[in-house]
């Protein structure tokens, strides 16, 4: 009996030891140090209409590193395809029930998959006259494994600017130098390839534009 009750008392402690470790003193550990390092991407690196950086949801009209959905309004720049649509809801109700992220996974041979492509190549050349099927950017066309990418490729911005250029009334010239502006390189020069955030140009055209 003595040496049940040992065991049992170690198996206590133990079990305390790991939850105050594990539970609270790591993760409480990993917050403060996140806050003190890296405030902004701790917090969601939330922006405002403005452009700048924000603590504050209620200023906030989007993340840098979230995607959103631009389809419908041919001024802005169009990022990449999404499975889930990029959680858009019409009401608060439905998208708290249907928070997600993910791809349906779908193999190269799907016919779901050449179907929904097909398609999305069709109404790209709808809106973009002048490019050819074959010079469509492949991260146009396909998801990201999150389905929440908020970067284009450099090359997926350019083919944009001519039809964003007709709609919005800037010049080539004014939206090139908004992609410049939002273009972030490899890291460290060498890991990765140069993306540019749809959100951050997006909102450099609505003001170049007054909308904001």
């Amino acid at each position: 009996m003595k040496s049940f009750l040992k065991y049992l008392k170690s198996g206590v402690i133990l079990t305390v030891l790991m939850l105050v470790i594990c539970g609270f003193a790591y993760p409480a550990a990993l917050t403060g140090l996140g806050q003190l390092i890296f405030p902004n991407q701790a917090n969601g690196s939330l922006i405002t209409a403005e452009g700048k950086k924000t603590s504050d949801p209620d200023e906030a009209v989007g993340s840098a590193i979230v995607g959103q959905d631009f389809s419908g309004d041919e001024r802005y720049f169009q990022g990449r395809v999404s499975s889930i649509n990029y959680n858009t809801y019409d009401n608060e109700e439905e998208a708290l029930a249907n928070v997600s992220s993910g791809n349906t996974n779908y193999g190269a041979t799907n016919e779901e998959l050449k179907a929904r492509v097909k398609e999305d190549v069709e109404e790209f050349i709808k809106t973009h006259p002048d490019v050819e099927k074959g010079e469509i950017p492949a991260d146009l066309l396909t998801a990201s494994g999150s389905g929440m990418d908020p970067d284009i490729t450099p090359e997926s911005a350019e083919i944009q600017i001519p039809a964003i250029a007709k709609a919005s009334g800037l010049s080539e010239e004014e939206l090139h130098t908004i992609v410049e502006n939002n273009t972030q390189g490899k890291l460290f020069g060498i890991f990765g390839h140069e993306r540019v955030n749809v959100l951050k140009c997006n909102l450099e055209i609505a003001a170049a534009i007054g909308e904001i």
